[in-house]
């Protein structure tokens, strides 16, 4: 008979697996603006001090009624508990107000438009049906970036990489895949953690090389790096594919699963419960999987020796959801052709906490290749 404490277990591992491939939940708007003051024509708001709102660099506010604010780098200490933050830029008819609700985001730019790009929407066929994708032509037509988000992101996302991409000419697809909100309904619309989501992306890859594409840029953020590993790999692909630009990777989900359950306020171990329930059949499938998960297929620290791509790792070294550590093992396993660059930054942040470093760092490093 299973023992209450084997069966306690078992649920635990469950509910982690499930919350960790749930489809796409409403943003959570869990900020209040307290304030609202007018320096020289400019809004400053102020907010909470949380580690989010005292971090340094380039973010935007969401609001629950509709609207953004981009805010400066700069913070202001506004008593003990509180800080200020500028507006440099507010969506169209915003007028923040005491009392709003907002929500704190990496997300800079939410259309193409707002990153000053030109950009066609267009759709290509995947196995789980049609995507929608945003194409920003470039200079260049045989030199294709393909953005990827990351699980939890919408695709306006890797925005931030595909301004540097439109700046060298490249021309660029944003993608979207299945069950990420914007891309096409498949099963129970959970997320595989990039294991079938990548047959999308390759069909995305796919329409590039119908388009013209000779040489293909993978910009992968966080689980999007781990779609892009795969794709470097795959030798139906890899001839095609000359440098991989990776944000905040996904290199080893099981690290990363006990890295999202210490940020929980559980104990770290406690992630390597939902393992079986992942990765084994009978198991996978009462979480609402189509299929187990290959957590091993997907560590890229184990399949170092694989790789043959150049690749740029950008991680932020206070990334507490897809921890640092593996990315330094992998440019220390690979360092003929993988460079890691360090930022004082949180998950997909490292853009935000310095732009111009960052744009810099990419640009010169493709500009090689």
């Amino acid at each position: 008979m299973l023992s209450a404490a084997a069966a306690s277990a078992l649920g635990v591992g469950a509910v982690i697996a499930r919350r960790l491939t749930a489809p796409p939940a409403p943003r959570t708007f869990n900020l209040s603006i307290r304030d609202v003051e007018r320096d020289e024509g400019a809004v400053v708001v102020v907010l909470d001090q949380t580690r989010q709102t005292i971090a340094r660099g380039s973010y935007t506010l969401l609001f629950e009624g509709g609207g953004w604010a981009q805010l400066s780098e700069d913070v202001e200490q506004r008593g003990p508990s509180l800080v200020a933050r500028r507006a440099t830029k507010l969506s169209a008819g915003l007028l923040p107000a005491i009392g709003d609700r907002v929500s704190w985001s990496g997300i800079y730019f939410t259309t193409p438009a707002e990153a000053g790009l030109d950009a066609a929407d267009v759709q290509f066929p995947t196995p789980a049906g049609t995507a929608p994708a945003w194409l920003i032509k470039g200079d260049d037509p045989e030199t294709w970036a393909i953005h990827i988000h990351g699980l939890g992101s919408p695709r306006s996302g890797p925005l931030r990489g595909a301004q540097v991409a439109a700046a060298l000419g490249y021309t660029s697809l944003v993608v979207t895949f299945r069950n990420d909100g914007d891309g096409p309904w498949a099963g129970t619309g959970r997320s595989t953690l990039g294991a079938t989501e990548v047959d999308d992306v390759a069909a995305a890859v796919q329409f590039a090389i119908a388009n013209g594409a000779q040489r293909i840029v993978l910009f992968g953020w966080s689980m999007g790096a781990a779609i892009a590993l795969q794709l470097a790999a795959d030798p139906r692909y890899s001839p095609r594919i000359s440098a991989l630009v990776l944000e905040s990777p996904v290199l080893d989900w099981i690290e990363t699963i006990k890295a999202n359950c210490a940020r929980a306020g559980i104990p770290a171990a406690f992630g390597l419960l939902a393992v079986p329930w992942l990765a084994f059949g009978p198991l996978a499938r009462q979480v609402g999987l189509p299929r187990p998960i290959s957590l091993r297929s997907l560590n890229w620290n184990t399949r170092a020796h694989e790789l043959e791509t150049p690749t740029l790792i950008l991680h932020g070294t206070r990334d507490d959801s897809a921890p640092i550590g593996p990315s330094r093992v992998l440019a220390g396993l690979r360092g003929d052709i993988v460079e890691l660059e360090e930022f004082d930054a949180g998950h997909t942040m490292t853009w935000n906490s310095d732009p111009a470093r960052w744009e810099s760092l990419v640009t010169s490093w493709l500009r090689a290749r």
